[in-house]
């Protein structure tokens, strides 16, 4: 067997039978290594090398969750939770559930943003989602439905709209590892492209949000309360503080194009204005990188498990041996280099990673089968963005279950990627092969 195939296979199941993701990682890890060839202990040296690559971006996580912490404590995202239960209040007395509708637009349209108008990614997650989980709970909102809400604006802006996030996945790594690998993309519209790919993941959230959970979902609120202290005191001083330290916090960032730095910052500006204290300031800065551990180690046991499997050197036997499938036919060729791409993003867990992968193997496969080069971006372009949504290691699904789950009522797996990896991976697969058989 594949070593890449078996050591994703490893890591899904053990996943999906409630294993911690980080063990499912290591376990995964070290059985393709020795799939592969590798013995142990060149197996944890490999690992062990991947591991730098995730830290800065495990270090970014725990300092947001502290600037979370800190907004938090001022209560800017509480007068926000406290302006919906007033609505909630007088929706209920009408009869009607407009706040839940907006609430669902307002996760979609801040989602959508933080890729493309203000590329913050997954920071507001933390920030927004926890105190609006009471609101929730009231209106008895599944939260599945928001995990699929986010996701869904996490991922689709970057693999349309050529801005932000998306600039570099389409422009700065999509079309130039496709011309790297051979393709003349110079005429090449990359967002048309990737207009039925992206056709794709909407009819998924439109399927999530009419069909799949339509329904009301009860949720514990005594254990939300406990947890995100409902009742917190907030004054004008302090929500405009907060205004401050997070406009300023994301202009560092935009600037620097650090996480960490703008985190940081804003962090500071919190201590220094009076509106977290100073004794205090120690034990909320613990207190929120807590908060966004789980996800920071996820993050760095993830990348160990790419280096082992770049290691084995199997990634490209595993497309050597799909193009002993795929003949002359186009139809399979496409079918095969979109799988197979299914299966190495679900592993990695980041689509920016594996697109020079695929590319540098696809290419010369599609032009060979005869396909044009608005297709060839195509199949690339989607083969990498399939397994983002529904990898329990990507950060398109960490960030909604770090928000989510902050009251331990929403499990990872379950709840956040297997709901994601049925309503978009799926028709994002069955659009992909359209688009690369009419383009």
């Amino acid at each position: 067997m594949n070593a890449v195939v078996a050591a994703v296979g490893i890591m899904l199941v053990l996943s999906l039978c409630r294993v911690h993701v980080v063990i499912a990682l290591i376990a995964g890890a070290l059985a393709g290594g020795l799939i592969g060839g590798l013995d142990i202990q060149a197996s944890l040296a490999a690992f062990n090398k991947g591991l730098g690559n995730g830290a800065t971006v495990a270090l970014s996580y725990a300092l947001l969750g502290a600037f979370a912490v800190a907004i938090s404590k001022s209560g800017l995202a509480h007068a926000l939770a406290d302006k919906a239960l007033n609505l909630v209040g007088r929706q209920q007395e009408k009869g009607g559930s407009l706040v839940g509708w907006l609430l669902i637009g307002l996760l979609l349209v801040v989602s959508i943003c933080s890729q493309n108008v203000l590329p913050i990614h997954i920071a507001f997650i933390p920030l927004l989602v926890p105190p609006l989980l009471y609101v929730m709970a009231r209106l008895q909102m599944d939260r599945r439905l928001i995990a699929c809400v986010i996701t869904f604006g996490l991922i689709t802006p970057y693999i349309f709209l050529p801005v932000g996030f998306g600039n570099i996945y389409l422009n700065e790594i999509l079309l130039a590892s496709v011309s790297k690998g051979g393709a003349d993309v110079s005429g090449v519209n990359v967002t048309q492209a990737m207009l039925l790919p992206a056709l794709g993941m909407l009819c998924g959230l439109l399927f999530a949000v009419f069909i799949s959970y339509r329904r009301k979902r009860s949720y514990d609120i005594e254990r939300i309360e406990q947890v995100e202290k409902v009742a917190v005191q907030y004054n004008p001083y302090s929500l405009l503080v907060a205004g401050v330290a997070v406009a300023v916090a994301f202009a560092v960032q935009l600037w620097l194009d650090s996480m960490i730095i703008g985190a940081l910052v804003g962090f500071v500006i919190f201590s220094v204005s009076g509106v977290v204290r100073w004794r205090e300031s120690d034990d909320l800065f613990t207190e929120g990188m807590k908060m966004m551990a789980m996800m920071g180690f996820i993050m760095i046991a993830a990348d160990g498990f790419a280096e082992v499997m770049r290691a084995t050197g199997e990634i490209d036997a595993l497309v050597g041996s799909a193009t002993q499938w795929i003949g002359h036919s186009q139809a399979i060729g496409a079918l095969m280099m979109l799988l197979i791409g299914l299966l190495l993003t679900t592993g990695i867990g980041s689509s920016f990673s594996s697109v020079p992968i695929v590319a540098a193997i696809f290419v010369p496969l599609c032009a060979q089968l005869g396909f044009s080069p608005l297709a060839i971006v195509c199949i690339v372009g989607t083969a990498g963005a399939l397994g983002d949504a529904g990898s329990p290691v990507s950060d398109s699904t960490l960030g909604p279950t770090a928000g989510l789950n902050a009251d331990g009522q929403h499990d990872h797996i379950w709840d956040t990627v297997v709901p994601t990896f049925l309503h978009y991976n799926l028709p994002l697969l069955v659009f992909g092969w359209v688009a690369a058989m009419v383009l």
